[in-house]
């Protein structure tokens, strides 16, 4: 979810309306609220009968959301995961009546930006990395008691580290003398664990991701929350997803792919392709952010969109 340093705006802001075909009286959902910037773009769409829900689970994001929510009546928030948008859809009475859903994955620019949250290498703050800071525990809690194997299998497999052994054999040593505490403390760490060095890329930048992904749980609420979006979404509903993860864009992949062939029945079984109820029709192919986009807003150069449409 990541949007400019500068402005904060939202990436891929045009071609994310075009994917939501919005329609001026339809009924929305900005899953990952943020700062707004996609909201605003959706409301600037909508009439006086168009609605727009936001949903964010860090309660800064929520405060900014109820600023929005007292200049217009078309848009409310919640504050919840966007893997509880069923509940936040059904309050409403939205089931199978929403028109388009936004799902920007991941860690946006303000969260990046602001030490304290815990979440960047390059700024020095408390180890937090939670989306929510109410909620569950801190990655210098979850560092300070978790076993090696546990934190290898995490760097290696959602930071795709190929030293994430050996940083994690680093991290235990270190912690045994000296509680890890701060970003820069784990930066510097990881640093000097990693034998190698990719080419404008610091050697913390995977670990970090790794830690975050597994503090916020965010692969399997991105699971849960693409299963939600087929329930809540109105038959010829948008739904279109913005990822800046390999793992995350892989699990989006996958779920168009299967959801848009249908039910799993062998090859040679003689049934059409309607037979196979099919749920999601996939519109177009991946977009990327284009190079103009890219000199105003490096951040958006692993970003991904994904757009599908519900068909039953």
């Amino acid at each position: 979810m990541t949007e400019s340093h500068s402005e904060h705006l939202p990436v891929l802001l045009n071609e994310t309306i075009a994917a939501l075909s919005v329609k001026a009286d339809g009924k929305y959902l900005d899953a990952t609220f943020g700062r707004g910037g996609h909201s605003r773009a959706i409301l600037a769409l909508l009439s006086d009968d168009g609605r727009l829900l936001g949903l964010d689970r860090d309660p800064q994001a929520v405060a900014t959301g109820k600023q929005l929510a007292q200049q217009d009546n078309r848009f409310a928030i919640e504050y919840c995961a966007f893997s509880e948008m069923a509940t936040a859809a059904h309050a409403r009475l939205w089931q199978n009546n929403i028109d388009g859903i936004l799902m920007d994955i991941g860690v946006s620019s303000p969260q990046l930006d602001d030490a304290e949250r815990g979440f960047s290498f390059s700024k020095d703050g408390p180890l937090d990395m939670r989306m929510n800071p109410n909620a569950g525990i801190s990655a210098a809690e979850w560092l300070a008691t978790a076993e090696m194997d546990d934190i290898a299998h995490v760097i290696k497999t959602l930071g795709e580290e190929r030293y994430g052994k050996r940083i994690a054999r680093a991290i235990v040593e270190t912690r045994d003398e000296n509680p890890i505490t701060t970003t820069k403390q784990l930066a510097d760490l990881v640093d000097k664990a990693s034998p190698s060095r990719e080419k404008h890329k610091h050697p913390a930048t995977r670990t970090f991701q790794a830690i975050r992904i597994f503090i916020n749980n965010e692969l399997e609420e991105l699971t849960l929350a693409l299963e939600q979006a087929l329930d809540v979404l109105a038959v010829g509903g948008r739904l279109v997803v913005i990822s800046f993860h390999s793992l995350e864009d892989r699990i989006v992949k996958r779920f168009f792919r299967d959801e848009a062939r249908g039910d799993d029945f062998p090859a040679h079984f003689p049934v059409t392709v309607e037979q196979l109820n099919p749920r999601l029709k996939i519109i177009g192919k991946a977009i990327k952010a284009s190079e103009t986009e890219l000199a105003d807003n490096p951040r958006a150069r692993s970003a991904v969109l994904r757009v599908a449409e519900k068909l039953a």
